[in-house]
């Protein structure tokens, strides 16, 4: 993640479903630990027809760098 500049990663299962977040800090935890116990669980997702504006509120407003975009089953779509 650090060596690709990003400072988040979103977590999915083998079906691309949403599992959590894993942002910048908490990689400065223990390096044996794994990804389930770092990541933030069940992170706020936005489906694809949700306006732009009211997206842009939310994370504004809960000062969120980034939001997942999922299907309504959970598939990370973006």
């Amino acid at each position: 993640m650090r060596a690709a500049g990003w400072k988040a990663c979103v977590v999915v299962n083998g079906e691309r479903v949403v599992l959590g977040l894993l942002r910048e800090n908490e990689l400065g935890g223990d390096p044996n630990q794994r990804i389930e116990q770092a990541m933030r669980p069940g992170p706020s997702t936005f489906r694809p027809f949700v306006p732009i504006e009211e997206l842009a509120h939310y994370m504004a407003e809960h000062e969120l760098p980034s939001a997942p975009i999922t299907t309504s089953d959970g598939r990370l779509v973006g």
